[in-house]
């Protein structure tokens, strides 16, 4: 032929052993491959592919299929095959290419993670409506259908009896504390009345010589009388603060628990009836889904009962203990120190107060000193 194909002037790239070129060739590699492309093609006018490193065309150079100036036959594409270290080189880099069948390498991508799909907070807040909505249509309507007698309850006998007679004991035990507060405040009233009383009678027996020493026997006796009065208003008033935490904290806690008991039973049976309600009606493709479904919440409201059912039974058996220990000590308190206050011994009623360590507060103890006050 006149022409040399340019596919048999392919000149072999030397690569020493770390992959890169030899230098001292590139000379003869760069005559070469102008010596392969027709007259008036440029390196910029050729493409560049790389098909997979296990196959016999590695690193071809495909020129751009121009007609040359001289000659009417368009020139093949040079193959450049580098050497077997350089192809194990990329071999060991090529797990980031993807090598399709019968075209072009392509870059594979990395790894894709797709988002989970962004939950509209309106429609969440529809959907906690919706079953808000549900929920206490439900519970209404047992609600309804109990109070007219058409609904059926579940009742635990012992529990509910339970029930009702801490909510009676605790209506008997707030108006023990209605009165022992009444007492406080009048016995107060009547301590300081006895130590104005107490007052006035040392003023009279200092300014009556004639009657010194019987105002001043009166003065005495009111002033003890006051004293032991104080001992006993600091009795009751601890009296009454025992009590009061029993009743309006400890009592109060377990009864939020029985009403949460209670709003957990009326769920449970207006589920349980709705259940009822579909299992006496047909059952086929559109109501057995339905059913489950029922089922399900069903189940769910049944767990939810039964525990605070085990809750209440727990509390109401500590409460038990506790209000036991509580009150005999507070009546034990209450009874000593009225009968050594009206039996008009001190020393029984200060001991009464230090048996269950009660530090009464002395008369001004609150009011600031005269260095304070400066």
């Amino acid at each position: 032929m006149a022409q040399e194909s340019p596919k048999n002037s392919a000149a072999e790239i030397p690569v020493t052993s770390n992959g890169q070129l030899d230098d001292s060739h590139e000379h003869s590699f760069n005559r070469d491959l102008k010596c392969s492309l027709p007259v008036g093609l440029g390196l910029s006018e050729t493409k560049i592919t790389s098909h997979g490193f296990d196959s016999a065309e590695e690193g071809v150079v495909e020129a751009g299929q121009f007609p040359s100036k001289g000659s009417s036959a368009s020139p093949k594409s040079s193959v450049i095959s580098p050497s077997s270290a350089a192809a194990s080189r990329l071999a060991g880099q090529g797990c980031d290419l993807i090598i399709p069948t019968g075209g072009r390498a392509q870059q594979k991508s990395g790894p894709v993670v797709l988002a989970d799909e962004v939950k509209n907070p309106a429609m969440e807040k529809l959907e906690l409506v919706r079953k808000w909505s549900l929920n206490t249509y439900k519970c209404t309507r047992q609600i309804i259908s109990e109070k007219l007698g058409r609904g059926s309850r579940t009742v635990d006998l012992e529990l509910e009896a339970q029930i009702d007679i801490l909510r009676d004991n605790k209506k008997k035990y707030e108006n023990i504390l209605r009165l022992a507060q009444t007492l406080s405040t009048q016995l107060f009233q009547m301590v300081h009345t006895q130590r104005q009383l107490g007052d006035a009678f040392a003023d009279l027996s200092l300014k009556s010589l004639e009657l010194h020493e019987e105002f001043g026997y009166n003065a005495d006796t009111q002033k003890l009388l006051a004293k032991n009065g104080e001992t006993l208003l600091g009795a009751i008033n601890f009296f009454i603060a025992s009590v009061n935490t029993l009743v309006n904290k400890t009592i109060e806690d377990t009864l939020l628990t029985v009403k949460q008991y209670e709003s957990a039973r009326i769920e449970y049976d207006a589920y349980r009836t709705d259940l009822e309600e579909l299992n006496l009606g047909p059952r086929d493709a559109n109501t057995l889904p339905k059913i489950e479904q029922s089922q399900q919440l069903f189940q769910v409201h049944k767990e939810k009962y039964d525990k605070m059912r085990n809750d209440v039974s727990i509390k109401l058996k500590f409460l038990e203990e506790n209000k036991v220990k509580v009150l005999h000590n507070q009546l034990v308190l209450f009874h000593n120190a009225i009968a050594a206050y009206f039996a008009g011994n001190q020393k029984q009623l200060e001991q009464t107060l230090k048996q269950f360590h009660i530090k009464l507060k002395t008369p001004g103890a609150d009011a600031p000193s005269w260095l304070e006050e400066q």
